[in-house]
């Protein structure tokens, strides 16, 4: 199959650019969606530096790596959350504990990261966009209509400008649907396309993991947003549910064995990557299977090894004939 089996840098921020694009390529990768923080891709520079960029393509280029999508879920995160102190991980210290501040800087990144992204040739920016209304999902105190429209006019106003750059700039935005976000399940999703009147340049990083703990089938919720699937994520997770534990997290810390969930290295967990492909090949998706590694059972580099291989043997094409009608007389 065409596609690329690429690497998300996110969880390699810790190394240097030229360490994991060696590293990638090394475990058998053919290109990287590339994390917008730690040394992977300033895009304020990236935006403005033609020298910064030249030397980033440079480095992917010696190393053999395709370079497709940006991932900036940091800064998105920070356009439309409400603030509290936990977002300050994610920002400069000169915007730290100032809300306004760091709300603007975070649009501004993300303007920035449009460019950046035209500047590297990547057709797609995957990330988060936020939301001012996840804290009110349980309905109690109670959530009244009111204050979940009030939440997502506040993200169409937030975002439109930042879309607008994005349609300058001939680049995609693609929400990855997450908990924590405005869009976190197949009907909030349907709700956040029809806020921003199904505007072509907001599609989807579809991650079945997100979707598996909750209960959701992601075969489906690719089959409902076929024409808004704009990058793939290919990431486990494992329902360990024990009748102690259930779905919420219990705030123990991801790795925790008494979690009734974790995200775990492709092929260890309860994700069908099979369902998937079919699914993919049946919209006919050509764009990467981004592997996200996250396992804190397991050692990384060779769970992303190991997952590089997985998602290979997965990566199958559909048939170019009808078994039961091309049979000869």
């Amino acid at each position: 199959m065409a596609r690329p089996v690429t690497l998300f840098t996110g969880q390699w921020a810790d190394l240097t650019f030229e360490d994991i694009c060696k590293k990638a390529s090394s475990w058998g990768y053919d290109g990287l969606e590339i994390a917008c923080w730690g040394d992977h891709m300033e895009v304020r520079k990236a935006a403005a530096d033609p020298g910064y960029v030249k030397e980033k393509k440079l480095i992917l280029e010696k190393y053999k790596l395709r370079y497709l999508a940006l991932g900036a879920h940091l800064a998105g995160q920070c356009v439309g959350d409400l603030y509290d102190e936990r977002l300050d991980v994610f920002v400069p210290d000169e915007v730290k504990g100032k809300p306004d501040k760091l709300r603007e800087w975070a649009i501004e990144e993300m303007i920035a990261t449009a460019r950046a992204a035209k500047n590297m040739g990547c057709y797609v920016v995957n990330g988060f966009m936020g939301s001012p209304i996840w804290k009110f999902w349980y309905s109690f105190p109670p959530t009244s209509e009111e204050m979940v429209e009030k939440g997502f006019k506040k993200i169409y106003e937030l975002w439109t400008p930042i879309l607008d750059e994005f349609d300058r700039n001939g680049v995609k935005f693609a929400l990855e649907v997450h908990p924590t976000e405005i869009a976190f399940d197949l009907y909030t999703t349907k709700r956040l396309f029809e806020v921003f009147k199904h505007r072509p340049t907001l599609g989807l990083n579809f991650d079945p993991s997100h979707l598996v703990w909750q209960g959701i089938k992601p075969q489906l919720f690719i089959r409902e947003f076929a024409d808004r699937i704009y990058h793939t994520h290919m990431k486990d997770v494992a329902l360990t549910l024990d009748g102690k534990a259930g779905i919420l997290g219990s705030h123990l810390a991801f790795g925790d064995l008494r979690r009734g969930w974790n995200f775990r290295s492709l092929g260890h967990g309860d994700v069908n990557f099979e369902e998937i492909i079919r699914e993919l090949n049946d919209i006919n998706y050509q764009g990467p299977l981004s592997v996200e590694w996250e396992d804190n059972g397991m050692e990384r580099e060779f769970g992303a090894k190991e997952s590089a291989e997985f998602i290979k043997k997965m990566n199958f094409s559909p048939s170019e004939l009808a078994f039961d009608r091309e049979m000869k007389k």
